[in-house]
């Protein structure tokens, strides 16, 4: 099995690919060996994978000196990035197109010295998608600390740079996604059709309780951080608001799914625990329906509980490649015996495809 040091060779200065997690050896799935071009029912499906990761290191140095990025281990693997070397992994794993995104490591910093990170980190992932128009996107980096600066960027990027998209975090320091100063951001996305991708950084507020075995701020608290983005953007009615918003929530959308019907109950029970001034136009899990997940959920099992809670119209593959989370995307979707063949060719490429408006072979 390939560790994640050999998923990094060959990257340099220019590039390094960023971390979501390390590689779960003892774990065993059954493999069907699926591999370029994916068939289903004859037909040939192209297949998008919409969480796959980058990192520029000239970006990282903007930051200056005794600032320590925070996107894991990988970032001390820097080699030379070799974009045929990504497409020959991309080959293997049957994926014919990854949506690459960067981890925000920027929100911290002031408005000039960010505006500079995200600036070199788009003109950078357009050219790269332009080398490779048929094999590579990618989402966009924003200001998102600087609204209005962040508009510029998204605007631009849609535009003028060919991205999808923006990848977003989970929330901005210590404001929520649902916070008012946020909403010409998501205005303008939903004025462009740009597509958001939610990849948290953990929950920094239980650092202390992560620490020891099992890398829990990333274990628990990338999943945690997801769900609590998609239960504020609901609760408070950021979702009404926009109701056109395209949104992709990492790792099959945190804990959200698996629990969702609770959230149907929780102002009925406790009704002095939410705001009698936010009257939702649905019940909290319908909002799940509109809303979009990878398939990184890593078992039959949970993929099917996913399709059942939230549709397999909403699902699309998910690696985190090139850290190796998910070295089988392909598989895991063929794997899933309760899913129909019309599921699978959706979740395998069609519904990315529809929601980017890319050429479905």
């Amino acid at each position: 099995m390939e560790t994640r040091r050999g998923f990094l060779k060959g990257a340099s200065a220019g590039i390094v690919f960023c971390s979501c997690g390390l590689l779960d050896a003892a774990r065993a799935q059954h493999r069907v060996a699926k591999r370029l071009p994916v068939m289903v029912r004859g037909k040939r499906i192209r297949t998008i994978d919409v969480h796959a990761h980058c990192v520029f290191t000239d970006a990282v140095a903007l930051l200056g000196a005794g600032t320590p990025p925070a996107t894991g281990p990988a970032w001390t693997e820097s080699r030379s990035f070799n974009v045929d070397e990504r497409i020959k992994n991309m080959d293997t794993m049957a994926i014919d197109m990854e949506v690459m995104s960067i981890n925000p490591f920027w929100y911290h910093k002031d408005r000039d010295t960010a505006a500079a990170v995200v600036k070199l980190q788009n003109e950078k992932l357009a050219e790269v998608c332009a080398s490779h128009p048929d094999r590579l996107a990618a989402f966009a980096s924003l200001t998102l600390q600087a609204p209005d600066l962040a508009v510029e960027e998204l605007t631009i990027a849609m535009k003028k740079q060919g991205l999808r998209g923006a990848a977003i975090g989970a929330g901005v320091n210590d404001l929520e996604f649902s916070h008012p100063k946020f909403d010409p951001v998501w205005a303008k996305a939903e004025e462009l059709g740009a597509v958001l991708f939610i990849h948290p950084q953990s929950t920094p507020q239980l650092d202390a309780r992560f620490k020891g075995n099992g890398w829990l701020s990333n274990t628990i608290g990338n999943p945690l951080g997801t769900t609590i983005a998609l239960q504020k953007l609901i609760f408070e009615g950021t979702l009404d608001k926009f109701p056109k918003l395209k949104i992709i929530a990492a790792h099959g959308g945190g804990y959200l799914p698996s629990y969702a019907p609770r959230s149907d109950h929780a102002c009925f029970v406790a009704p002095s625990f939410c705001n009698p001034n936010i009257k939702l136009k649905k019940k909290p899990t319908e909002y799940l329906n509109q809303l979009y997940f990878d398939a990184l959920v890593f078992t039959p099992e949970a993929l099917r509980h996913l399709a059942a809670q939230v549709g397999a119209s909403q699902i699309m593959l998910g690696s985190d490649h090139p850290i190796p989370w998910e070295q089988h995307p392909v598989d895991h979707v063929f794997a899933t015996k309760t899913l129909s063949d019309a599921d699978r060719a959706g979740i395998l490429g069609l519904n990315a495809a529809k929601l980017f408006g890319m050429k479905t072979s």
